[in-house]
């Protein structure tokens, strides 16, 4: 393939353009890219050769190390973390990895939330904050809970939970604050953890996108009450299925230990269970796996950060993409997402599904990201469930419904604008984010023409 990244020369003078079209509305800069679209090279969407036919990274990226660890597990016969030792020598890495001192593996994301929940005896009758922008399953372990998941609008800026609107969905039923760490970057945890000290409530940190992300110099995950991991596998870290729970919690440790294991008591105790409990324990391969890709994650992290920062001073300088910023404490960003926000005015009224499409003729995958939970018919129909209906009142569940649907309309609008790049876009070289930048600018420059198609 023919090496198609802008020299310096074209590269820079691409941004002076670019620079100049931001000072300008969205309708000149629509004008003055008609006139140039003659000059443009022509979208692969219209007939003409994509920017790349490479596939980025591949993922999960093995080797040896991974090859050789499933080998050995398989091998020793050993293959349940009971009469094994992987996954205690796991926890103990991904603990002082993190700086922090307990570190309990889960077979996933979900099921260390679940777990979390449960240590802190959230149930029926309880609030939980949650975000409105984020995966299903934040809200899905509130619901194991029988307990009632309170959304809170999104900062449009940081695709973030909106931490100055936490405080006034709190009430008396309040029993723990779930911020998620969406995309990699973390959510305000000043405003957060200063809020749940004064209003003495737990806070558990959905970290399961963020591997390494760092608040003030400090990993997230271990800045809360709890701090919860996934390993599932488009993850940073990723062993197909997997998570893990974090807390400094001598007590609360020892409940999510006893919980994922059936709720068996520690070794010589009087008594073989000690509270409720399910199977949530991961495997032997799981945990070698994990330990096998540890060794590539603070490179791979680095990689992503630095291609993410080249990519932010390409995109900014095209008018009508915003990329997601990250809040000031934020020291370091995992990027499991690059996330911007796309203006259709700047791209002559282009539907964001055409941008997306467009944007894989060239090569580019992307994607519109998440949906608003809110409006999603599983929320209604769970809350309408017998359990539910038994444990609250129809007036307190119609009244949680219609708070629900007032919860989040910034979140809204943000659902029709994200666009996300996955994690593995940026492990490559440098070059893949002059293409992305490529791609897009072939793309604006002929809108018109791609948004009457």
């Amino acid at each position: 393939m023919l090496d198609s990244r802008p020299t310096r020369r074209t590269f820079l003078g691409a941004l002076s353009a670019s620079a100049a079209a931001l000072a300008q509305s969205p309708s000149q800069a629509n004008a003055q890219g008609r006139n140039k679209a003659a000059d443009a090279p022509l979208p692969a969407l219209l007939g003409g050769n994509p920017v790349r036919r490479a596939k980025f990274s591949p993922w999960p990226i093995i080797g040896e190390v991974e090859i050789k660890a499933w080998i050995e597990v398989l091998r020793s016969g050993r293959w349940n973390r009971l009469n094994g030792g992987l996954a205690t020598k796991f926890e103990q890495t991904w603990a002082a990895k993190l700086g922090g001192k307990h570190a309990l593996a889960t077979a996933n994301g979900t099921s260390a939330l679940f777990t979390a929940l449960n240590a802190l005896g959230v149930g029926p009758g309880d609030e939980v904050i949650v975000p409105s922008y984020t995966f299903v399953a934040t809200i899905n372990a509130v619901l194991l809970q029988h307990a009632l998941p309170v959304f809170v609008d999104t900062d449009p800026e940081t695709f973030q939970i909106d931490a100055k609107k936490i405080e006034a969905a709190i009430t008396d039923k309040t029993a723990c604050l779930l911020p998620a760490h969406i995309g990699g970057s973390p959510a305000d945890l000043d405003t957060i953890l200063a809020l749940g000290a004064a209003r003495k409530i737990p806070v558990i940190e959905d970290a399961c996108q963020a591997h390494l992300a760092e608040w003030r110099g400090r990993k997230v995950g271990t800045l809360g009450t709890l701090g919860c991991f996934s390993f599932q596998a488009s993850k940073n870290l990723n062993s197909g299925e997997g998570g893990a729970v974090h807390t400094d919690d001598d007590a609360l440790i020892a409940a999510c230990r006893s919980f994922h294991n059936n709720g068996r008591s520690a070794p010589g105790t009087d008594f073989l269970y000690s509270r409720n409990g399910c199977n949530l324990r991961i495997t032997e391969f799981q945990a070698a796996l994990l330990l096998a890709q540890l060794t590539r994650l603070d490179d791979q992290s680095n990689a992503r950060e630095a291609n993410a920062a080249a990519l932010d001073e390409r995109l900014k300088s095209i008018p009508g993409l915003r990329p997601a910023l990250p809040h000031a404490g934020c020291s370091k960003n995992a990027y499991h997402l690059y996330m911007f926000r796309y203006d259709k005015s700047s791209f002559a009224d282009m539907p964001r599904s055409k941008f997306i499409e467009a944007l894989a003729a060239e090569g580019i995958p992307a994607s519109a990201g998440y949906s608003p939970l809110t409006r999603e018919p599983f929320l209604k129909q769970t809350l309408q469930s017998r359990g539910y209906r038994y444990i609250y009142s129809a007036k307190t569940l119609k009244d949680h419904l219609e708070r629900m649907s007032a919860a989040g309309p910034v979140n809204d609008r943000l659902c029709e604008e994200a666009v996300w790049f996955t994690q593995t876009m940026l492990l490559g070289p440098r070059g893949d984010m002059d293409q992305i930048a490529e791609a897009i600018r072939k793309i604006q420059a002929h809108a018109d023409r791609l948004a009457k198609m």
